[in-house]
């Protein structure tokens, strides 16, 4: 599946963290039916072969639905279950070496804090680039800040798909509009919400508006 600016608009990132008694699948078609473009499956806790089995179902979910699914950081387990790619941070394989393992056809996004990382991702096959933390976040406790200056010159610098990350929600996305970039990728916005459908929904009505030219 290509991967477009469109496609980004609304980058869903899951998280168990936030399932109170429902199924991943359950919150990730509720975000998809909320307006959600775009899901990484994020996993830190679980074992291997439970995580495949995972990838195997939000990606056959994604796929009835038409939307783009990458798994974060593991690209074997990416291409084993047939994902459409893989997000990669700067502390795991260097771009270039995955691309090379997923070919050409399959999505390759790279996270970066600095010009220089996302001009590098993009000269080594990167597909879109994931750039933050633009607000502080509690998803990830060890995220280094990025500021909306080097935001926008990191979307200067490069010709792929840049969006932003990093403690998004519907109070703050519009903070972010003339950055240059095409969408937001949220965790704890879309799926700690009582209502994922309806969070994803007001989230992606804003964000259309932060991404306007």
């Amino acid at each position: 599946m290509s991967c477009d600016k469109r496609s980004l608009l609304l980058y869903a990132v899951t998280d168990r963290a936030w399932l109170r008694g429902m199924t991943l699948h359950s919150q990730v078609e509720e975000a998809i039916l909320g307006g959600a473009t775009f899901v990484q499956l994020r996993e830190k806790q679980l074992d291997r072969e439970h995580f495949f089995q995972e990838a195997l179902d939000i990606g056959a979910l994604c796929r009835r639905y038409g939307v783009p699914f990458v798994i974060d950081d593991d690209v074997e387990l990416a291409l084993a279950s047939g994902a459409d790619g893989v997000h990669v941070g700067q502390s795991d394989m260097a771009a270039a070496d995955v691309r090379a393992m997923l070919g050409k056809d399959k999505i390759l996004g790279v996270s970066a804090q600095t010009v220089e990382q996302a001009v590098r991702a993009e000269q080594s096959g990167a597909d879109y680039l994931g750039v933050g933390a633009v607000f502080p976040t509690g998803s990830k406790a060890d995220a280094e800040a990025v500021s909306l200056k080097t935001l926008a010159s990191i979307c200067a610098a490069v010709r792929i798909p840049v969006i932003a990350i990093g403690g998004i929600g519907p109070h703050n996305v519009m903070q972010l509009r003339g950055s240059g970039i095409c969408g937001v990728a949220v965790i704890s916005a879309i799926f700690a919400a009582p209502d994922i459908r309806q969070a994803a929904a007001g989230l992606r009505a804003l964000t259309e508006q932060a991404v306007a030219p």
